[in-house]
């Protein structure tokens, strides 16, 4: 009972001297055995000083604290030294480390899509978004190659992996580096296994990194999603790509929902691309403390914003209402690799351009935006 008693008279002396957070890490330290040895080898020897009611009511003679305080000082001394062992040393050193990586900042990959060209020729696409300042470019899903005529898919679900390496290799002669393709199907669809998979093989030949899906804007069978990027996991993975999975409206329409099914699913080639204007867009969500909610999943972006007034309607970044300094700060130290993909250019309420030139100054601007923007974060803003 006396051990006890005086246990607790060391455990309350610490904590008023060095607060209780780190009386656990002085008992709890191995070291700190011998000093707990000597500690009881003296305590009866310091018996005079300790009675058992100093240790239940707590009222000691001042000459006997004063002693008191003497003792536990110096064994205190000595306990607070096992603090700093190589150990720690080298556990904080780690720490410090990993704190430096996390730091490095996030090598942001500004790509346009084709899809504001859609009205246009591929090959128009591809060369206004070079001539717009981009080295980088995500392929849309069709495109108008005569005017009149049709739209055109940019890549067929069922075509060759060959015809992709050859588009890759079309992208590269331009001084594009394709970056995110767009499968083209849900993951919930009928055929969506076996569409994604042909994707992933498509992406793998062309030397593209991301493949984009979403789910329907009715939401649900999250089930379904779940027993198939398990699959889908692997094969992505073994093909050196990553499926990424954006918001779409309802059950996966915020990053929060997304994030719940790529941790569940938990394959390292299944990841989230973040779409702050659809999340604002289908489901009036706020895209800033949503994507803090998912951030260590988000692999890339779908750049495109949003405003509720005086039209509820998507358009280009820095034309909306989303902050987008907020936006990128939870990636902006990530030290990875990380595609922003341009999907909506275009000012809002004013009609869209006629002509491809109109859309290659949009793109210059929403590139120009976006590059002041990430400047601004890793220049000026620390992480945390």
């Amino acid at each position: 009972m006396r051990d006890r008693g005086l246990w607790s008279l060391y455990d309350g002396w610490l904590a008023g001297r060095f607060g209780g957070w780190r009386v656990g890490r002085v008992r709890g330290s191995f070291q700190l055995v011998g000093v707990i040895r000597l500690f009881c080898r003296l305590k009866s020897a310091c018996s005079p000083f300790f009675s058992r009611s100093d240790v239940a009511v707590m009222k000691p003679d001042f000459a006997a604290v004063n002693r008191r305080e003497w003792l536990l000082s110096a064994l205190t001394g000595v306990a607070a030294s096992t603090l700093f062992t190589s150990s720690t040393v080298r556990a904080t050193q780690d720490s410090a480390a990993s704190a430096g990586a996390a730091a490095k900042p996030t090598e942001f990959q500004l790509a346009c899509m084709t899809l504001p060209y859609s009205a246009f020729p591929l090959q128009r696409a591809l060369t206004g978004i070079r001539s717009a300042g981009f080295n980088f470019v995500a392929w849309g899903t069709t495109h108008q190659e005569s005017p009149g005529g049709p739209r055109t898919a940019v890549l067929e679900a069922d075509a060759p992996p060959a015809a992709a390496r050859d588009l890759a290799r079309r992208c590269r002669d331009l001084g594009l580096e394709p970056v995110m393709m767009f499968s083209t199907v849900y993951p919930e669809a009928p055929d969506g296994l076996e569409i994604l998979t042909a994707r992933i093989h498509q992406a793998a030949a062309a030397g593209i990194g991301q493949v984009l899906t979403f789910g329907h804007t009715s939401g649900g069978k999250r089930e379904v999603w779940v027993e198939r990027l398990k699959i889908l996991g692997p094969i992505a993975s073994d093909a050196g790509v990553t499926l990424v999975v954006k918001q779409h409206g309802g059950s996966t329409g915020t990053g929060e929902a997304c994030a719940e099914i790529i941790r569940e699913v938990d394959e390292p080639a299944i990841r989230v691309n973040y779409d702050a204007g659809n999340v604002m867009d289908y489901l009036d969500v706020d895209p800033i403390p949503d994507i803090r909610k998912c951030a260590d999943t988000v692999a890339s972006f779908c750049i495109k914003d949003h405003r509720n007034w005086p039209v509820d309607q998507d358009c280009g970044p820095g034309f909306g209402e989303i902050d987008h300094y907020r936006l990128l700060h939870p990636v902006a130290f990530t030290g990875l690799r990380m595609p922003l993909c341009f999907e909506n250019i275009f000012a809002p309420i004013v009609p869209r351009p006629t002509d491809p030139e109109g859309i290659d100054d949009l793109a210059k601007r929403a590139r120009e935006f976006i590059e002041t923007v990430i400047a601004g974060l890793q220049t000026q803003i620390p992480p945390g």
